[in-house]
């Protein structure tokens, strides 16, 4: 019999929807039952793509013997953190407090209905195991203590909560140019030379270090700081964390070397690293950086999208088998290889061996990654290709999110300056977006993309939207990307702006967003970049908030950057300025596809016959010809 999820939009959600579990999802009807019943609410927070949630479902969600438990003591609450980005952070931010440690998912809390949380964890598993209690046990010993002292449970709770309140005194120091070398020698220091990457496993792509080293090398020219980012993405795409059959990069490799990963495969990922990849090869000319992030792009366009909007996530799952559809039998492929008179010896060049890599199968990987570009490794990879068509396709999360398909219009306007094709499907997909998402000021979250909006937008969609109209504006030239992204920054800075801090969201949990980068950029730290571009473009009034924001946030910049990489890269920005080139529109059209040199380097249409070159205070040259232009830039 289904519960009360089959009534919600959300596909993870609708996963639970038949559990034995009483689940409720996140609102008053919940929160009511729990105060009037006395019983304490257990909230369970994951996503539809999130592999270990769908084992704690299969364990303890559809045993019946715990899904008594749970009804009996307790009022149980699903929440989907991608709907819900607000209540995810508040309350990873209880677990950090609680466990001293970073979170994840499946996050499971324990509260009152007052919604003081009181015991925090992961995963749990049924029975006891991993060094944890088992669940079914855990339910019993919480059930006993809180109808025995619930009062002293809240206690603790509110310690946490209390724990997490903001400090009143902001502590602040100077930011200055030795933000440069700090982040440097912190990039070196936690650099894995081995298989490149930051940190041991699990890696992560981290994408807006990788950003940020690429501006680096541009100010500092220096040789080591390239090599990281070359090397960390060459490891990448020998293969695993990237998918050299379909294209696209999933979460995160378990692994040093980037060969098991989990295979569920994000909208954020695939979008922030094919912008990587597409700056790493204007940078080196390195034409497998750029073969790489058209196959992402392509893998997005054709598998992840619809009405040129982009869905949030696959599933790294098949018929309850992780990495099933992924993964290669040595024999089935062998048999295909002789049948379409492929060389047997590519079986080794693509890692696929009778032992196999993971669970006696095999992953792809490339022995070296310039090898795809061979006629051979390509004619293997298509037959690679057409294996996977007789296959199940991993379960695709069909909502649309503002932030995430924002980042994805932001690489397709990168793209169409490599590649004309893509700068009409960005137009469209942006186009798409705010018509599905924007009324009025009023901007929406996320969606099942047959379905209207009703969550309410947060200062990430916000962001990353204005982020959006801002390369629209760069690879175009259409004032009219300017006017909106100006009008949506004006509504972000009334509903989230606090004084140098920026609210996640103006809804129940009124948390700060954090200036750190997490699972993908700080939307903090991509409003510091929008109000400096917009400084530069529009109005000097933006610079103020920008000022403020880095002031406010300065103590931690200062002292760990590498943990700040957007926010890093926006304060070396403000510190160094903009050099903002002017001149009438025909003349800048140009210089759309141009990579310059100093990386904050901006265009703007005037009516000058000329070119003139400038700061935001000042303009301090006037040249007649794109050759005299790019020297003088050059030497900047």
């Amino acid at each position: 019999m289904a519960n009360r999820l089959i009534n919600e939009e959300s596909p993870y959600l609708q996963q639970h929807a038949q559990n034995p579990v009483d689940w409720y999802p996140w609102g008053e009807e919940a929160l009511e039952k729990a105060a009037k019943d006395g019983k304490p609410i257990f909230l369970s927070i994951g996503y539809s793509s999130c592999h270990w949630c769908h084992v704690m479902e299969q364990e303890s969600f559809e045993n019946p013997e715990i899904a008594e438990k749970l009804n009996e003591n307790f009022v149980s609450i699903k929440v989907d953190k991608e709907e819900r980005p607000d209540i995810d952070r508040h309350f990873q931010e209880v677990y950090q407090k609680m466990n001293n440690k970073a979170g994840g998912w499946p996050l499971s809390i324990f509260m009152t209905p007052n919604k003081v949380p009181f015991y925090s964890a992961t995963y749990i598993p049924p029975i006891a195991n991993y060094g944890m209690m088992g669940f079914g046990e855990l339910l019993d010993t919480i059930a006993k203590s809180y109808k025995q002292d619930p009062k002293m449970l809240e206690a603790k709770g509110v310690e946490v909560l209390n724990a997490l309140r903001p400090k009143s005194k902001i502590e602040a120091t100077k930011i200055d140019e030795q933000l440069i070398s700090i982040v440097t020698k912190q990039i070196k220091h936690v650099y894995e030379k081995e298989y490149g990457g930051f940190g041991d496993a699990p890696k992560f792509p981290h994408a807006s270090t990788l950003e940020l080293a690429i501006n680096l090398y541009k100010l500092e020219g220096d040789s080591e700081i390239l090599e990281i980012l070359k090397h960390t993405l060459d490891s990448m795409l020998l293969g695993g964390l990237y998918d050299h059959v379909d294209g696209g990069f999933c979460r995160y490799s378990t692994d040093k070397m980037w060969l098991v990963p989990h295979f569920e495969k994000m909208t954020y990922d695939n979008a922030l690293m094919a912008k990587v990849l597409l700056r790493a090869f204007r940078l080196t000319k390195e034409e497998h950086y750029r073969s790489a992030a058209f196959e992402t792009i392509d893998f997005m366009l054709e598998k992840m999208s619809q009405d040129n909007l982009f869905f949030s996530a696959s599933d790294a799952d098949t018929n309850g088998e992780e990495g099933a559809y992924f993964v290669y039998d040595y024999n089935e492929v062998k048999e295909a290889f002789e049948k379409e008179g492929i060389d047997s010896k590519l079986l080794f060049e693509l890692g696929i061996t009778r032992n196999g890599n993971f669970d006696k199968k095999s992953i792809v990987r490339l022995q070296e990654s310039r090898l795809k570009d061979t006629p051979e490794v390509k004619e293997a990879l298509a037959v690679l290709k057409k294996l996977r068509e007789s296959r199940k396709y991993p379960f695709i999360d069909r909502k649309v999110i503002t932030s995430w398909n924002s980042m994805m219009i932001i690489t397709l306007f990168e793209a169409s300056k490599e590649e004309q094709s893509y700068l009409d499907k960005a137009v469209n997909s942006l186009e798409a977006l705010e018509k599905k998402m924007l009324r009025g000021n009023e901007l929406f979250h996320s969606v099942l993309i047959e379905n209207q909006p009703k969550v309410k937008g947060f200062l990430e969609d916000y962001a990353w939207l204005i982020a959006a109209n801002l390369s629209a504006y760069s690879a175009t030239l259409d004032e009219s990307y300017i006017i909106k992204a100006t009008t949506l920054t004006n509504e972000a800075i009334k509903r989230y702006y606090r004084d140098g801090k920026w609210l996640l969201s103006n809804g129940e949990f009124k948390n700060f967003e954090e200036d750190y980068d997490m699972t993908y950029t700080s939307s903090l730290s991509l409003m510091v970049q929008n109000l400096l571009t917009l400084r530069s473009l529009n109005e000097a009034i933006y610079e103020k908030f920008a000022f403020q924001t880095l002031q406010v946030h300065s103590y931690q910049l200062m002292r760990q950057p590498i943990s700040r990489p957007t926010l890093t890269d926006a304060a070396i920005r403000y510190i160094k300025d903009d050099t903002i080139i002017k001149s009438k529109e025909v003349n800048l059209k140009a210089l759309i596809k141009e990579d310059f040199s100093y990386p904050y380097t901006l265009l703007k249409v005037t009516r000058d016959e000329n070119f003139e070159i400038c700061s935001n205070s000042v303009c301090f040259a006037t040249v007649t010809t794109l050759k005299e232009l790019k020297e003088r830039i050059e030497k900047l």
